[in-house]
Protein backbone atom coordinates (compact mmCIF):
# COMPACT_ATOMS: atom_id res chain seq x y z
CA UNK A 1 0.00 0.00 0.00
CA UNK A 2 1.23 3.47 -0.87
CA UNK A 3 1.38 6.60 1.27
CA UNK A 4 0.09 10.16 0.86
CA UNK A 5 1.78 13.24 2.30
CA UNK A 6 -0.24 16.25 3.47
CA UNK A 7 1.50 19.50 4.45
CA UNK A 8 -0.41 22.16 6.41
CA UNK A 9 1.33 25.55 6.17
CA UNK A 10 -0.30 27.46 9.02
CA UNK A 11 0.16 30.83 10.69
CA UNK A 12 1.89 29.54 13.81
CA UNK A 13 3.39 26.27 12.57
CA UNK A 14 3.77 23.86 9.71
CA UNK A 15 2.62 20.26 10.11
CA UNK A 16 3.45 17.38 7.79
CA UNK A 17 1.54 14.11 7.96
CA UNK A 18 2.13 10.79 6.24
CA UNK A 19 -0.80 8.38 5.99
CA UNK A 20 -1.63 5.24 4.05
CA UNK A 21 -4.46 5.07 1.53
CA UNK A 22 -6.97 3.98 4.20
CA UNK A 23 -6.19 6.94 6.44
CA UNK A 24 -3.92 5.26 8.98
CA UNK A 25 -1.36 7.84 10.09
CA UNK A 26 2.23 6.63 9.81
CA UNK A 27 3.82 9.77 11.21
CA UNK A 28 3.45 13.48 11.84
CA UNK A 29 5.92 16.29 12.47
CA UNK A 30 5.39 19.91 13.45
CA UNK A 31 7.60 22.99 13.60
CA UNK A 32 6.45 26.29 15.10
CA UNK A 33 7.28 29.87 14.15
CA UNK A 34 5.95 33.34 14.90
CA UNK A 35 4.41 36.30 13.16
CA UNK A 36 6.61 39.34 12.60
CA UNK A 37 4.99 42.52 13.98
CA UNK A 38 6.95 45.59 12.73
CA UNK A 39 4.04 47.71 14.00
CA UNK A 40 1.04 46.98 16.17
CA UNK A 41 -1.40 46.63 13.26
CA UNK A 42 1.00 44.88 10.87
CA UNK A 43 1.48 41.12 10.50
CA UNK A 44 4.20 39.58 8.34
CA UNK A 45 6.14 36.36 7.90
CA UNK A 46 9.35 35.44 6.12
CA UNK A 47 8.73 32.65 3.62
CA UNK A 48 12.29 31.37 3.91
CA UNK A 49 11.62 30.67 7.58
CA UNK A 50 8.42 28.81 6.68
CA UNK A 51 10.31 26.82 4.07
CA UNK A 52 13.03 25.87 6.54
CA UNK A 53 10.35 24.75 9.00
CA UNK A 54 8.64 22.70 6.28
CA UNK A 55 11.91 21.06 5.25
CA UNK A 56 12.59 20.21 8.91
CA UNK A 57 9.22 18.47 9.29
CA UNK A 58 9.83 16.47 6.12
CA UNK A 59 13.27 15.35 7.24
CA UNK A 60 11.75 14.40 10.57
CA UNK A 61 9.01 12.38 8.87
CA UNK A 62 11.47 10.54 6.68
CA UNK A 63 13.48 9.65 9.80
CA UNK A 64 10.32 8.50 11.60
CA UNK A 65 9.00 6.42 8.70
CA UNK A 66 11.93 5.10 6.63
CA UNK A 67 9.81 2.14 5.51
CA UNK A 68 7.28 4.50 3.89
CA UNK A 69 9.74 6.74 2.03
CA UNK A 70 9.76 4.90 -1.29
CA UNK A 71 6.00 4.32 -1.15
CA UNK A 72 4.93 7.97 -1.23
CA UNK A 73 2.62 8.33 -4.22
CA UNK A 74 1.53 11.96 -3.89
CA UNK A 75 1.93 15.23 -1.95
CA UNK A 76 -0.32 18.26 -1.48
CA UNK A 77 -0.99 21.24 0.78
CA UNK A 78 -3.32 23.12 3.04
CA UNK A 79 -2.23 26.73 3.49
CA UNK A 80 -3.03 29.89 5.42
CA UNK A 81 -5.15 32.02 3.12
CA UNK A 82 -5.14 35.60 1.76
CA UNK A 83 -1.45 36.47 2.29
CA UNK A 84 0.66 38.32 -0.29
CA UNK A 85 3.91 36.57 -1.29
CA UNK A 86 5.99 38.64 -3.76
CA UNK A 87 8.85 37.10 -5.72
CA UNK A 88 11.41 38.75 -7.99
CA UNK A 89 12.68 37.29 -11.27
CA UNK A 90 15.19 35.13 -9.38
CA UNK A 91 12.42 33.58 -7.28
CA UNK A 92 13.52 35.45 -4.14
CA UNK A 93 11.19 37.27 -1.75
CA UNK A 94 10.90 40.98 -2.56
CA UNK A 95 9.97 41.67 1.08
CA UNK A 96 8.34 39.82 3.96
CA UNK A 97 4.96 38.33 3.16
CA UNK A 98 1.99 40.40 4.35
CA UNK A 99 -0.34 37.83 5.91
CA UNK A 100 -4.06 37.61 6.60
CA UNK A 101 -3.89 39.20 10.08
CA UNK A 102 -2.40 42.46 8.75
CA UNK A 103 -4.52 45.61 9.05
CA UNK A 104 -2.46 48.28 7.25
CA UNK A 105 -4.42 48.43 3.98
CA UNK A 106 -7.68 50.23 4.89
CA UNK A 107 -6.80 53.24 2.70
CA UNK A 108 -5.80 50.91 -0.15
CA UNK A 109 -9.29 49.38 0.01
CA UNK A 110 -10.83 52.86 -0.19
CA UNK A 111 -8.63 53.55 -3.22
CA UNK A 112 -9.80 50.37 -4.97
CA UNK A 113 -13.46 51.23 -4.39
CA UNK A 114 -12.85 54.73 -5.76
CA UNK A 115 -11.73 53.16 -9.04
CA UNK A 116 -14.30 50.35 -9.18
CA UNK A 117 -17.56 51.05 -7.32
CA UNK A 118 -17.99 48.69 -4.42
CA UNK A 119 -21.23 47.13 -5.66
CA UNK A 120 -19.70 46.37 -9.06
CA UNK A 121 -16.51 44.98 -7.53
CA UNK A 122 -18.33 42.67 -5.16
CA UNK A 123 -20.67 41.39 -7.88
CA UNK A 124 -17.60 39.83 -9.54
CA UNK A 125 -15.58 38.65 -6.57
CA UNK A 126 -18.66 37.71 -4.44
CA UNK A 127 -16.68 39.04 -1.48
CA UNK A 128 -16.00 42.35 0.21
CA UNK A 129 -12.41 43.50 0.48
CA UNK A 130 -10.69 43.23 3.83
CA UNK A 131 -7.30 44.19 5.18
CA UNK A 132 -4.83 41.34 4.92
CA UNK A 133 -6.21 40.12 1.56
CA UNK A 134 -3.67 39.78 -1.25
CA UNK A 135 -5.10 42.51 -3.49
CA UNK A 136 -5.49 45.02 -0.64
CA UNK A 137 -1.90 44.42 0.45
CA UNK A 138 -0.62 44.57 -3.14
CA UNK A 139 -2.18 48.00 -3.72
CA UNK A 140 -0.68 49.13 -0.40
CA UNK A 141 2.79 48.02 -1.57
CA UNK A 142 2.30 49.82 -4.89
CA UNK A 143 1.31 53.03 -3.14
CA UNK A 144 3.64 52.95 -0.12
CA UNK A 145 6.68 50.92 -1.27
CA UNK A 146 7.03 51.62 -5.01
CA UNK A 147 10.64 50.41 -5.02
CA UNK A 148 9.46 46.98 -3.86
CA UNK A 149 6.52 46.99 -6.26
CA UNK A 150 8.90 47.55 -9.19
CA UNK A 151 10.83 44.41 -8.24
CA UNK A 152 7.78 42.11 -8.27
CA UNK A 153 7.76 39.35 -10.89
CA UNK A 154 5.00 37.13 -9.50
CA UNK A 155 2.56 37.13 -6.57
CA UNK A 156 1.05 34.09 -4.88
CA UNK A 157 -0.24 32.69 -1.58
CA UNK A 158 2.00 31.29 1.20
CA UNK A 159 1.54 27.59 0.48
CA UNK A 160 2.24 28.28 -3.22
CA UNK A 161 5.73 29.41 -2.25
CA UNK A 162 6.35 26.18 -0.35
CA UNK A 163 5.18 24.18 -3.37
CA UNK A 164 7.45 26.28 -5.62
CA UNK A 165 10.40 25.35 -3.41
CA UNK A 166 9.48 21.68 -3.70
CA UNK A 167 8.85 21.36 -7.44
CA UNK A 168 10.02 24.64 -9.02
CA UNK A 169 6.64 25.40 -10.63
CA UNK A 170 4.74 28.67 -10.08
CA UNK A 171 0.95 28.59 -9.79
CA UNK A 172 -2.00 28.58 -7.44
CA UNK A 173 -5.38 26.91 -7.05
CA UNK A 174 -8.98 28.14 -7.32
CA UNK A 175 -9.74 28.02 -3.60
CA UNK A 176 -6.75 30.11 -2.51
CA UNK A 177 -7.03 32.40 -5.55
CA UNK A 178 -10.65 33.22 -4.73
CA UNK A 179 -9.50 34.32 -1.26
CA UNK A 180 -7.33 37.05 -2.84
CA UNK A 181 -10.59 38.88 -3.74
CA UNK A 182 -9.30 39.81 -7.17
CA UNK A 183 -10.93 36.68 -8.60
CA UNK A 184 -14.12 35.96 -10.55
CA UNK A 185 -15.45 33.43 -8.06
CA UNK A 186 -18.41 32.20 -10.10
CA UNK A 187 -16.36 31.78 -13.28
CA UNK A 188 -13.34 30.37 -11.37
CA UNK A 189 -10.72 32.61 -13.02
CA UNK A 190 -8.76 35.77 -12.28
CA UNK A 191 -10.88 38.93 -12.50
CA UNK A 192 -8.81 40.31 -15.37
CA UNK A 193 -11.00 43.35 -15.96
CA UNK A 194 -10.69 44.41 -12.31
CA UNK A 195 -6.93 43.79 -12.38
CA UNK A 196 -6.55 46.08 -15.39
CA UNK A 197 -8.80 48.82 -14.03
CA UNK A 198 -7.05 48.93 -10.67
CA UNK A 199 -3.78 49.28 -12.59
CA UNK A 200 -2.07 46.09 -11.49
CA UNK A 201 0.22 44.16 -13.84
CA UNK A 202 -1.52 41.11 -15.32
CA UNK A 203 1.83 39.37 -15.52
CA UNK A 204 2.06 39.28 -11.72
CA UNK A 205 -0.69 36.68 -11.46
CA UNK A 206 0.30 33.03 -11.70
CA UNK A 207 -1.71 30.38 -13.54
CA UNK A 208 -4.70 29.00 -11.64
CA UNK A 209 -5.71 25.33 -11.36
CA UNK A 210 -8.06 23.03 -9.48
CA UNK A 211 -6.66 21.83 -6.18
CA UNK A 212 -6.03 18.19 -7.10
CA UNK A 213 -4.31 18.95 -10.41
CA UNK A 214 -0.65 17.95 -10.52
CA UNK A 215 1.72 20.93 -10.48
CA UNK A 216 5.02 19.05 -10.82
CA UNK A 217 7.22 16.58 -9.00
CA UNK A 218 9.71 16.69 -6.14
CA UNK A 219 12.86 18.31 -7.53
CA UNK A 220 16.43 17.18 -7.01
CA UNK A 221 17.10 20.23 -4.82
CA UNK A 222 14.03 19.52 -2.68
CA UNK A 223 15.02 15.87 -2.31
CA UNK A 224 18.43 16.94 -1.01
CA UNK A 225 16.94 19.36 1.53
CA UNK A 226 14.07 17.19 2.78
CA UNK A 227 14.99 13.54 2.29
CA UNK A 228 11.93 13.01 0.07
CA UNK A 229 12.40 10.80 -2.98
CA UNK A 230 12.84 12.75 -6.19
CA UNK A 231 9.99 12.62 -8.71
CA UNK A 232 6.97 12.25 -6.40
CA UNK A 233 3.91 14.01 -7.93
CA UNK A 234 2.76 17.20 -6.19
CA UNK A 235 -0.82 18.54 -6.40
CA UNK A 236 -1.57 22.26 -6.15
CA UNK A 237 -3.39 22.10 -2.80
CA UNK A 238 -5.82 24.62 -1.35
CA UNK A 239 -6.68 27.23 1.25
CA UNK A 240 -6.67 25.86 4.78
CA UNK A 241 -10.34 26.42 5.59
CA UNK A 242 -11.42 24.60 2.45
CA UNK A 243 -8.92 21.77 2.77
CA UNK A 244 -9.83 21.32 6.42
CA UNK A 245 -13.49 21.07 5.36
CA UNK A 246 -12.49 18.23 3.05
CA UNK A 247 -10.51 16.56 5.83
CA UNK A 248 -13.69 16.70 7.90
CA UNK A 249 -15.63 14.90 5.19
CA UNK A 250 -17.67 17.90 4.10
CA UNK A 251 -18.32 17.10 0.44
CA UNK A 252 -22.02 18.00 0.17
CA UNK A 253 -24.47 20.66 1.37
CA UNK A 254 -26.39 20.22 4.64
CA UNK A 255 -23.36 20.13 6.93
CA UNK A 256 -21.40 22.86 8.70
CA UNK A 257 -18.06 23.09 10.46
CA UNK A 258 -17.31 25.17 13.51
CA UNK A 259 -13.55 25.56 13.48
CA UNK A 260 -11.73 27.09 16.42
CA UNK A 261 -8.05 27.56 15.74
CA UNK A 262 -6.02 30.76 16.10
CA UNK A 263 -8.89 32.43 14.28
CA UNK A 264 -12.30 30.78 13.99
CA UNK A 265 -14.66 30.09 11.13
CA UNK A 266 -18.12 28.73 10.47
CA UNK A 267 -18.32 27.13 7.04
CA UNK A 268 -20.77 25.27 4.85
CA UNK A 269 -20.90 24.42 1.15
CA UNK A 270 -23.25 24.94 -1.76
CA UNK A 271 -23.69 23.56 -5.27
CA UNK A 272 -23.99 27.14 -6.54
CA UNK A 273 -21.91 30.29 -5.98
CA UNK A 274 -24.45 31.84 -3.59
CA UNK A 275 -23.43 34.82 -1.49
CA UNK A 276 -24.69 37.17 1.19
CA UNK A 277 -26.21 40.26 -0.43
CA UNK A 278 -24.50 42.45 2.19
CA UNK A 279 -21.15 40.62 1.78
CA UNK A 280 -20.76 39.97 5.48
CA UNK A 281 -19.55 36.43 4.78
CA UNK A 282 -17.19 35.04 2.14
CA UNK A 283 -17.93 32.81 -0.84
CA UNK A 284 -14.86 30.96 -2.11
CA UNK A 285 -14.28 28.24 -4.69
CA UNK A 286 -14.22 24.89 -2.93
CA UNK A 287 -11.38 22.45 -3.60
CA UNK A 288 -14.03 20.34 -5.34
CA UNK A 289 -14.59 22.10 -8.66
CA UNK A 290 -18.34 21.44 -8.46
CA UNK A 291 -18.82 23.26 -5.15
CA UNK A 292 -18.42 26.62 -3.43
CA UNK A 293 -17.69 27.20 0.24
CA UNK A 294 -19.36 29.86 2.34
CA UNK A 295 -17.44 31.12 5.34
CA UNK A 296 -17.95 33.46 8.21
CA UNK A 297 -14.51 34.43 9.52
CA UNK A 298 -13.65 35.69 12.99
CA UNK A 299 -10.10 36.93 13.52
CA UNK A 300 -9.78 36.09 17.22
CA UNK A 301 -10.80 32.54 18.00
CA UNK A 302 -8.50 30.43 20.13
CA UNK A 303 -6.06 33.33 20.30
CA UNK A 304 -8.56 35.01 22.65
CA UNK A 305 -8.08 32.17 25.11
CA UNK A 306 -4.31 32.29 24.58
CA UNK A 307 -4.36 36.00 25.43
CA UNK A 308 -6.49 35.36 28.50
CA UNK A 309 -4.28 32.46 29.63
CA UNK A 310 -0.94 34.20 29.15
CA UNK A 311 -1.60 37.91 29.59
CA UNK A 312 -4.37 38.05 32.16
CA UNK A 313 -4.84 34.88 34.22
CA UNK A 314 -1.30 33.43 34.03
CA UNK A 315 -2.66 29.89 33.84
CA UNK A 316 -0.55 26.93 32.77
CA UNK A 317 -2.81 25.08 30.33
CA UNK A 318 -6.00 25.19 28.29
CA UNK A 319 -7.11 22.01 30.07
CA UNK A 320 -7.02 23.86 33.39
CA UNK A 321 -9.03 26.69 31.82
CA UNK A 322 -11.64 24.25 30.53
CA UNK A 323 -11.95 22.61 33.94
CA UNK A 324 -12.44 25.99 35.56
CA UNK A 325 -14.97 27.12 32.92
CA UNK A 326 -17.19 24.18 33.85
CA UNK A 327 -17.64 25.75 37.29
CA UNK A 328 -19.44 28.70 35.68
CA UNK A 329 -23.03 28.20 34.51
CA UNK A 330 -24.23 28.88 30.95
CA UNK A 331 -24.43 32.63 30.53
CA UNK A 332 -21.34 33.20 32.71
CA UNK A 333 -23.40 34.87 35.44
CA UNK A 334 -24.27 37.83 33.25
CA UNK A 335 -20.79 38.40 31.79
CA UNK A 336 -20.16 38.92 28.04
CA UNK A 337 -16.93 38.89 26.05
CA UNK A 338 -16.61 40.53 22.64
CA UNK A 339 -13.69 38.65 21.03
CA UNK A 340 -12.55 41.36 18.61
CA UNK A 341 -8.96 41.59 19.85
CA UNK A 342 -7.56 41.97 16.31
CA UNK A 343 -10.42 43.70 14.57
CA UNK A 344 -13.20 41.64 13.01
CA UNK A 345 -14.39 40.35 9.65
CA UNK A 346 -17.82 38.74 9.92
CA UNK A 347 -20.17 40.48 10.15
CA UNK A 348 -18.62 43.95 10.58
CA UNK A 349 -15.45 43.93 8.46
CA UNK A 350 -13.85 46.51 10.76
CA UNK A 351 -10.11 46.46 11.55
CA UNK A 352 -10.75 49.06 14.30
CA UNK A 353 -13.00 46.77 16.36
CA UNK A 354 -11.60 45.70 19.74
CA UNK A 355 -12.45 43.35 22.58
CA UNK A 356 -14.75 44.06 25.53
CA UNK A 357 -15.66 42.37 28.78
CA UNK A 358 -19.19 43.65 29.37
CA UNK A 359 -21.15 43.29 32.60
CA UNK A 360 -18.19 42.77 34.93
CA UNK A 361 -19.06 42.86 38.61
CA UNK A 362 -17.44 42.08 41.92
CA UNK A 363 -19.11 38.67 41.91
CA UNK A 364 -17.29 37.49 38.80
CA UNK A 365 -14.37 35.08 39.07
CA UNK A 366 -11.84 33.51 36.72
CA UNK A 367 -14.28 30.76 35.79
CA UNK A 368 -16.81 33.33 34.54
CA UNK A 369 -14.15 35.18 32.53
CA UNK A 370 -13.03 31.97 30.84
CA UNK A 371 -16.53 30.73 30.07
CA UNK A 372 -17.58 34.19 28.82
CA UNK A 373 -14.61 34.16 26.44
CA UNK A 374 -15.64 30.73 25.12
CA UNK A 375 -19.25 31.84 24.75
CA UNK A 376 -18.14 35.03 23.00
CA UNK A 377 -16.13 33.08 20.42
CA UNK A 378 -19.23 31.01 19.58
CA UNK A 379 -21.56 34.03 19.66
CA UNK A 380 -19.28 35.49 16.98
CA UNK A 381 -19.77 32.32 14.93
CA UNK A 382 -23.52 32.50 15.54
CA UNK A 383 -23.53 35.81 13.67
CA UNK A 384 -22.47 33.80 10.61
CA UNK A 385 -25.07 31.12 11.35
CA UNK A 386 -27.83 33.72 11.28
CA UNK A 387 -26.57 35.07 7.93
CA UNK A 388 -26.49 31.57 6.44
CA UNK A 389 -30.07 31.04 7.59
CA UNK A 390 -31.09 34.34 5.95
CA UNK A 391 -29.63 32.91 2.72
CA UNK A 392 -31.84 29.83 3.00
CA UNK A 393 -29.04 27.48 4.06
CA UNK A 394 -29.71 25.00 6.84
CA UNK A 395 -28.01 22.10 8.57
CA UNK A 396 -28.86 19.74 11.40
CA UNK A 397 -25.33 18.68 12.29
CA UNK A 398 -22.20 20.67 13.05
CA UNK A 399 -18.70 19.22 12.97
CA UNK A 400 -16.48 20.71 15.69
CA UNK A 401 -12.96 21.15 14.37
CA UNK A 402 -9.64 22.68 15.34
CA UNK A 403 -8.27 22.87 18.87
CA UNK A 404 -11.67 23.89 20.21
CA UNK A 405 -13.10 20.49 19.26
CA UNK A 406 -11.05 18.95 22.07
CA UNK A 407 -13.00 20.91 24.71
CA UNK A 408 -16.24 19.36 25.97
CA UNK A 409 -17.27 22.86 27.14
CA UNK A 410 -16.81 24.32 23.66
CA UNK A 411 -18.76 21.44 22.08
CA UNK A 412 -21.69 21.93 24.46
CA UNK A 413 -21.69 25.71 23.94
CA UNK A 414 -21.80 25.17 20.16
CA UNK A 415 -24.68 22.71 20.47
CA UNK A 416 -26.60 24.96 22.86
CA UNK A 417 -26.12 28.20 20.91
CA UNK A 418 -26.75 26.69 17.47
CA UNK A 419 -29.50 24.27 18.49
CA UNK A 420 -27.76 21.50 16.52
CA UNK A 421 -26.07 18.26 17.41
CA UNK A 422 -22.28 18.42 17.37
CA UNK A 423 -19.90 15.64 16.32
CA UNK A 424 -16.12 15.37 16.05
CA UNK A 425 -13.81 13.75 13.59
CA UNK A 426 -11.74 10.88 14.96
CA UNK A 427 -9.04 11.71 12.42
CA UNK A 428 -6.98 14.56 13.84
CA UNK A 429 -5.04 17.21 11.87
CA UNK A 430 -7.85 17.59 9.36
CA UNK A 431 -5.87 20.14 7.32
CA UNK A 432 -3.07 17.65 6.72
CA UNK A 433 -5.56 14.85 6.04
CA UNK A 434 -7.49 17.01 3.57
CA UNK A 435 -4.23 17.83 1.81
CA UNK A 436 -3.37 14.13 1.61
CA UNK A 437 -6.82 13.47 0.12
CA UNK A 438 -6.13 16.12 -2.55
CA UNK A 439 -2.90 14.31 -3.38
CA UNK A 440 -4.73 10.96 -3.53
CA UNK A 441 -7.38 12.29 -5.92
CA UNK A 442 -4.68 13.97 -8.00
CA UNK A 443 -2.67 10.78 -8.54
CA UNK A 444 -5.72 8.54 -8.97
CA UNK A 445 -5.62 6.68 -5.66
CA UNK A 446 -9.24 7.81 -5.17
CA UNK A 447 -11.75 8.26 -7.98
CA UNK A 448 -13.28 11.34 -6.32
CA UNK A 449 -13.58 13.16 -3.00
CA UNK A 450 -16.62 11.16 -1.89
CA UNK A 451 -14.72 7.88 -2.20
CA UNK A 452 -11.72 9.34 -0.40
CA UNK A 453 -13.77 10.64 2.53
CA UNK A 454 -15.74 7.40 2.85
CA UNK A 455 -12.44 5.53 3.25
CA UNK A 456 -10.65 7.99 5.51
CA UNK A 457 -12.98 10.23 7.55
CA UNK A 458 -14.43 8.66 10.69
CA UNK A 459 -16.65 10.37 13.25
CA UNK A 460 -16.72 9.56 16.94
CA UNK A 461 -19.69 7.83 18.59
CA UNK A 462 -20.16 10.72 21.02
CA UNK A 463 -22.81 13.21 19.87
CA UNK A 464 -23.27 16.44 21.84
CA UNK A 465 -26.98 17.28 21.92
CA UNK A 466 -28.33 20.79 22.55
CA UNK A 467 -29.92 21.51 25.91
CA UNK A 468 -33.30 23.17 25.29
CA UNK A 469 -33.21 25.51 28.29
CA UNK A 470 -29.61 26.55 27.54
CA UNK A 471 -30.56 27.17 23.91
CA UNK A 472 -33.39 29.48 25.02
CA UNK A 473 -31.01 31.34 27.36
CA UNK A 474 -28.40 31.79 24.62
CA UNK A 475 -31.00 32.99 22.12
CA UNK A 476 -31.96 35.75 24.56
CA UNK A 477 -28.37 36.66 25.42
CA UNK A 478 -27.32 36.70 21.77
CA UNK A 479 -29.54 39.74 21.32
CA UNK A 480 -27.31 41.59 23.80
CA UNK A 481 -24.07 40.31 22.25
CA UNK A 482 -25.23 41.40 18.78
CA UNK A 483 -25.62 45.00 20.05
CA UNK A 484 -22.19 45.32 21.70
CA UNK A 485 -20.27 46.20 18.54
CA UNK A 486 -22.84 48.62 16.99
CA UNK A 487 -23.13 50.41 20.34
CA UNK A 488 -19.36 50.96 20.44
CA UNK A 489 -18.46 51.37 16.75
CA UNK A 490 -17.74 55.09 16.98
CA UNK A 491 -15.69 54.65 20.16
CA UNK A 492 -13.56 51.97 18.50
CA UNK A 493 -12.77 54.39 15.68
CA UNK A 494 -11.58 56.96 18.24
CA UNK A 495 -9.10 54.46 19.67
Amino acid sequence: MGYLLGIDVGTSSVKSLLMDEDGTVAGIAQKEYDMIKPRQSWAEQEMEQLWEATAWTLRSLMAQCPQAREGISGISYSGQMHGLVMLDKEGKEVRNTIIWADQRSSKAIDRIYEIVPREEYESVTLNALSTGFLVSSLVWVRDQEPENYERIHKVMLPKDYIRFRMCGELGTDMSDASSTVIFDTAARQWAWDLIRRIGLEESFFVTCHESSEIAGTVSEACARETGLPEGVPIAYGGGDTLVQALGNGMTRPGMAISNIGTASQLVTISKRPVYDKDFRTNTFCHVDGRRWLLMGANLSGGVSLKWLKNNVLAMESYEAMTDLAEQSLPGSDGLFFLPYLSGERTPWNDPNARGIYFGLGLKHERADMIRAAMEGIIYAQKCSLEIFREMGLSFERVIASGGGANSRVFRQIIADQFGCEVVTNLVKEQGCVGAAILAGVGVGVFSDYEEACSRIVRFGDEVTEPNASNHKLYEERFQVFARLYPSNRELFALL
